[in-house]
């Protein structure tokens, strides 16, 4: 992994494991696990505070908690 890029914690609920990727690498890391330990069945996630902390900064960019 790149020092430069960012790393993103994923959670697997069900394994009771919790790893860090390259942002680059979420995707295929997700999909990886979850074909290997899951049959396919998106279980394992990126860390649901950090997608929580994510979206109200795409929110708050887009302007969607300003009063009209």
């Amino acid at each position: 992994m790149s020092t430069d890029e960012p790393s993103v914690p994923i959670r697997c609920s069900e394994c009771g494991t919790e790893t860090s990727v390259a942002l680059s690498d979420v995707a295929d890391a997700l999909e990886k696990h979850n074909d290997g330990k899951h049959d396919g069945e998106e279980i394992a996630e990126v860390d649901p505070a950090l997608k929580d902390q994510l979206a109200d900064l795409v929110a708050e960019d887009l302007g969607l908690f300003e009063e009209a």
